[in-house]
């Protein structure tokens, strides 16, 4: 995390491109265990927390630079989905076509993500080159 104002987009931006890779890994591992007897899919809440904490009536700017401020309280959550029905016999209710779904989703969110992250710095770049 850089410590200036100017990078606080930036540093929102870093935390949720975290999260999303943790994502990605809790998802890769449901698929490894989509035969594994009992086994319960896991997943990453971060998107919630972000939002609530991006609500209110200040500007955006204001409202990043106070996320910011607060930004290592913001890690994903990891918890384990006990609330789906498994509709198979062994008790294990990842199904392989939803979770390559959720893959795919997090992929295309986490290179938009670091995307958005290039362009922050071009801006940076293209701000002190004139």
């Amino acid at each position: 995390m850089i410590n200036t104002n100017i990078y606080n987009y930036i540093n929102v931006l870093d935390k949720a491109a975290d999260a999303a890779n943790s994502r990605n890994e809790i998802l890769s591992n449901n698929i490894a265990n989509v035969d594994t007897p009992n086994y319960k899919r896991k997943d990453v809440s971060f998107e919630n927390y972000l939002e609530q904490a991006m609500i209110g009536p200040e500007s955006l700017d204001n409202r990043v630079a106070e996320v910011n401020t607060h930004l290592s309280d913001f890690g994903g959550m990891i918890y384990t989905d006990h609330s789906t029905l498994s509709y198979r016999l062994d008790g294990n209710n990842v199904d392989i076509d939803t979770e390559s779904a959720y893959l795919a989703e997090n992929q295309i969110r986490y290179n938009a993500l670091l995307e958005q992250i290039g362009q922050e710095f071009a801006r940076y770049k293209t701000v002190l080159s004139n």
